[in-house]
């Protein structure tokens, strides 16, 4: 029987090879937006914790601790707001490689029902050859016995 060979083979290889680049992109992507929302997380625990230490200090030690914070604080929410865009633009950036996931996905699943309809045609149609084959070969075989059979009814 006839090896199938689809035409359309090395296109499903060539996405589904793309597919797997920017599933691990997004994969990287995915491990640095987490890391960026752990950093973020840790920084706001780090100012509740120091905002917690101070409430619980005596009043005259307090001052002028909290005046240090409130000196040091512009730097940690410009931090905070620095965290928090990384993150927005991460954000967005992984919404755009989950988007273009889907849709190489979606084109190979595509191919791939192709493919397989392609190949059910080429077995239907490998084995209708196979079954006109075998009626030739049937009918022949058929033809020779009756052959000498008729030449003697014939004299």
């Amino acid at each position: 029987m006839k090896r199938f060979v689809w035409r359309l083979q090395r296109v499903l290889d060539i996405k589904t090879k793309e597919e797997q680049i920017k599933k691990t992109e997004l994969l990287k992507l995915t491990e640095k937006l987490t890391q960026k929302q752990s950093e973020l997380l840790a920084q706001r625990r780090i100012l509740q914790d120091i905002i917690d230490g101070l409430a619980e200090k005596d009043p005259q030690k307090r001052l002028s601790e909290q005046e240090l914070f409130l000196k040091h604080s512009t730097t940690d929410d410009e931090q905070i707001r620095k965290l928090e865009d990384q993150i927005s633009r991460l954000e967005s950036q992984q919404r755009e490689k989950i988007a273009e996931v889907l849709k190489l996905r979606r084109f190979r699943e595509g191919l791939d029902k192709l493919r397989a309809q392609a190949k059910a045609n080429f077995i239907k149609e490998q084995e209708k050859l196979e079954q006109k084959e075998l009626d030739e070969m049937a009918a022949i075989g058929f033809a020779r016995k009756t052959d000498p059979i008729l030449r003697q009814i014939a004299q």
